[in-house]
């Protein structure tokens, strides 16, 4: 049978609508699923749910559950990973030490004081994993679900032999949200979009066939549509293009916004956080769902029935495909091997790519607009010098990584860097590796 790990199962939702995706295709259905997370009781909760699932469809599906990490990748073809290192403690300290000194993070997972830290907490674990998989199934697809996606990604290709590719749901979201703010039915539009992990770039957008960013750019004028996702119609207003991911995570990875509260109300007006949850919004969602986590849990497993609707996520399109030789289009987040020419080499790239039996291959992009590819790189320059900290214990590199973030260097100086880089490392000394501390 095909076996399929999930590394992190214990999730709130991801997990249950990855596995109702994977089952989604009757061909997938006579596989083995094995659940694997550190906390039991969630796990439990999954692995009851998800068995509701295949008993209520009367799936051949074998599902399995262990905290033995180990165990879950023996043997496995595809290895799904969907962890947060630490949880959300060491969240808060991403989110707070940087918020006490002006640099006001929306998410803090991708870039900035909290992705970089991020980035220092689950690169090891990855590649833990990654060093596992070389072990018990060397020849496994890793599909990457855990921010900080560009460090992590590039990390696992620089520093072991494991395929892999990085997913998100940035790219057909938005994709979603300009055909809807067109009129537009999703068959009826075609895209090319490639950049970096939340920062992808429209290169192209069509509606049957016709360039549809006339119609875009005369939405953008629209005080109802412009409200709703204000950072990224600024972009396009002023670069050309509309960029992937929210306006929320966009507003944090350039300079322009978030040091003016004026911008910061602009852009989370239209939401229904109160101001004082606008700086860490993310953090806050995740918070309040932990309220109530192990109840909503308990729910899901105690439901009379399970939605068999399939999500928009890449993971099971990609191992239906692969499988049956199911020819699909996907952005995967893969090193740049030629695939975006004015993007260093060997950095992580967001890019579309064919997914048949032969696997996951990127399609050569060329060069970006030369103002699109000057602000990726201005996230790459984070990006790489977080990789190169994470991999040698280099704590320098990790103050260099934060003094060129694009939002921290907009409002601190350099000391002021340095200081809060220390409290976030005597904060989080608990998740990071001892090297940074000898």
């Amino acid at each position: 049978m095909l076996k399929i790990a999930i590394i992190g199962a214990g999730s709130g939702v991801f997990t249950r609508n990855l596995v109702r995706d994977i089952l989604s295709y009757p061909e997938l259905r006579d596989s083995t699923i094995t659940l694997m997370d550190i906390d039991s009781v969630r796990l439990e909760f999954m692995r009851k749910t998800l068995q509701k699932l295949i008993d209520q469809e009367k799936y051949p599906t074998k599902l399995e559950a262990t905290t033995d990490r180990k165990e879950a990748l023996k043997g496995a073809k595809y290895v799904i990973v969907t962890i947060q290192v630490g949880g959300l403690k060491p969240f808060e300290y991403d989110i707070y030490i940087p918020l006490k000194y002006g640099v006001k993070q929306a998410v803090g997972d991708t870039i900035g004081p909290g992705g970089v830290f991020r980035a220092l907490r689950t690169i090891p674990v990855l590649l833990d994993i990654a060093k596992d998989m070389e072990e018990l199934c060397p020849d496994a697809l890793l599909l990457n679900y855990v921010n900080p996606m560009a460090m992590n990604c590039w990390a696992l290709n620089k520093a072991t032999n494991i395929k892999n590719v990085g997913l998100c749901h940035s790219v057909q979201g938005t994709a979603e949200f300009l055909a809807k703010i067109i009129g537009a039915k999703m068959e009826e539009v075609s895209y090319l979009c490639a950049g970096i992990n939340h920062m992808a770039w429209f290169l192209k957008f069509e509606w049957n066939g016709k360039d549809a960013y006339p119609l875009i750019r005369e939405k953008a004028n629209d005080p109802e549509i412009y409200t709703q996702d204000v950072t990224k119609f600024e972009i396009l207003k002023h670069f050309g293009y509309y960029v992937s991911e929210s306006s929320f995570h966009m507003s944090e990875y350039v300079p322009y916004f978030r040091k003016s509260d004026d911008w910061i109300n602009k852009i989370h007006r239209t939401h229904s956080w109160h101001k004082e949850h606008y700086n860490g919004m993310y953090l806050h969602c995740c918070l309040d769902a932990a309220k109530t986590l192990l109840d909503d849990l308990r729910k899901m497993a105690e439901a009379d029935y399970i939605d068999l609707k399939r999500s928009n996520e890449y993971c099971a399109t990609i191992i239906h495909s692969i499988e049956t030789n199911t020819p699909s289009v996907i952005n995967g987040n893969v090193e740049n091997k030629g695939l975006i020419t004015n993007l260093p080499e060997g950095c992580c790239v967001e890019v579309p790519c064919l997914v048949d039996k032969n696997g996951i291959q990127p399609t050569h992009v060329g060069d970006l607009p030369p103002q699109l590819a000057a602000l990726n790189r201005t996230n790459i320059n984070v990006q790489e010098l977080a990789v190169i900290a994470a991999l040698t214990g280099e704590r320098e590199a990790v103050y260099h990584a934060i003094m060129v973030d694009p939002l921290t260097s907009a409002v601190l100086d350099l000391d002021e860097i340095r200081k809060m880089v220390d409290e976030m490392f005597e904060a989080e000394k608990e998740w990071l590796p001892e090297k940074f501390y000898r």
